[in-house]
């Protein structure tokens, strides 16, 4: 899987040798740790954590960190989308796990299996020019939607992936999860 182009933060400028880290849903996972953590992260206390805390020390940890360590641990990787608000304007910072397609940034708008789709994604939907951070490196991206065959064979593999992501489909009720894709601006 190709690594997503952007520019270093710490050195300020653009160096096209880094870049956020790929994620290949087919190879990526620790087996035993990918596992306990699915098996977690579907208990109401897990729940719980991923929607009230998590959000909460994910962008000062991930930015401490230089993107290696998210309040999960080090598996699965974060991004973090910075968006504009589709009715206030404000830019807000959206933690999300992310796999890469290619040079594209494929994140799946799941939340948490809810019958509504994450404020985020109508966000993006909005206003499509996006900033990333990942890896210690920020990039602009530009998103849009998977439709049609592209979805469903991107959702196969983020199921592959993430097995959870079935089981939120199931408890969204007639929501179709979206998936969202970003392009290297």
């Amino acid at each position: 899987m190709s690594p997503v182009s952007g520019r270093c933060l710490r050195r300020g400028h653009y160096d096209p040798r880094m870049s956020i880290p790929g994620v290949d849903p087919t190879t990526d996972g620790r087996g035993r740790v990918k596992a306990a953590i699915g098996k977690v992260a579907m208990t109401s206390a897990g729940q719980w954590y991923l929607r009230h805390v998590s959000p909460k020390i994910d962008e000062p940890l991930m930015r401490r960190t230089r993107g290696r360590v998210n309040s999960i641990g080090v598996w699965p990787r974060f991004v973090l989308l910075t968006h504009t608000g589709a009715k206030s304007g404000i830019e807000r910072v959206t933690p999300l796990i992310y796999f890469t397609d290619g040079d594209r940034v494929i994140l799946v708008a799941s939340n948490y299996g809810s019958t509504r789709h994450p404020a985020w994604y109508h966000n993006v939907l909005a206003h499509p020019t996006v900033t990333l951070y990942g890896g210690g490196v920020e990039g602009r991206f530009v998103g849009r939607e998977a439709t049609g065959a592209e979805h469903d064979r991107l959702w196969a593999l983020a199921n592959q992936w993430i097995p959870i992501y079935d089981k939120y489909e199931a408890s969204s009720k007639d929501r179709k999860i979206p998936l969202v894709v970003l392009t290297p601006q």
